[in-house]
């Protein structure tokens, strides 16, 4: 966590502050840039990035939010700037039940099942790019549908769709190797 004081020094232009705040934040930053944009050339290129928006943004930071809830989303911001450019984030094709759906407690998985790590992880990787970052920034991160659909320019819908979908589709996959398993 970085200290108030830090980010009082960083605001005032103190260049050991901010590498104060680097050493601190890097490991977090750079683990979610690769979570979201799942290539680990990539995530150094987003964490570059996000500590570039930290630096030049960091006066206009008020305080209302912890510092690494806006961390966070700095981050996550690079993350889907740079999945744009290269190509790989587009809107999910329409399904024909695309109605706008809340998210049940039956899209998710139970709590007493037990899940392998890494069974979860290619889970994660088999989604297509919207629907895992969708998972990571809520599940993962605590963002809300809200600050993801800002996040990604979307609606609030869209992301509650998107995370009832991609939780269905982990749902489907995650059991359905337990059940290959048990065979």
């Amino acid at each position: 966590m970085v200290s108030r004081e830090v980010l009082a020094a960083c605001r005032r232009g103190d260049p050991a502050a901010f590498e104060e705040v680097v050493r601190a934040t890097h490991r977090q930053v750079y683990t979610q840039a690769l979570r979201l944009v799942r290539d680990r050339q990539d995530a150094e290129d987003v964490t570059q990035e996000t500590f570039l928006r930290v630096f030049r943004g960091l006066s206009g930071f008020r305080g209302d939010a912890q510092f690494e809830t806006w961390l966070y989303r700095i981050t996550a911001n690079a993350a889907m700037s740079h999945l744009r450019r290269r190509g790989r984030f587009g809107d999910l094709l329409p399904d024909d039940d695309d109605e706008r759906l809340e998210v049940s407690s039956a899209s998710q998985l139970p709590a007493d099942s037990p899940v392998d790590r890494q069974a979860l992880t290619e889970a994660l990787a088999s989604l297509p790019d919207p629907m895992r970052v969708a998972v990571v920034l809520k599940d993962v991160y605590g963002l809300s549908c809200l600050e993801i659909a800002e996040i990604e320019g979307s609606t609030e819908g869209a992301i509650k769709v998107r995370l009832h979908r991609a939780r269905k589709r982990l749902k489907d996959a995650l059991f359905e190797q337990d059940e290959a398993r048990e065979m």
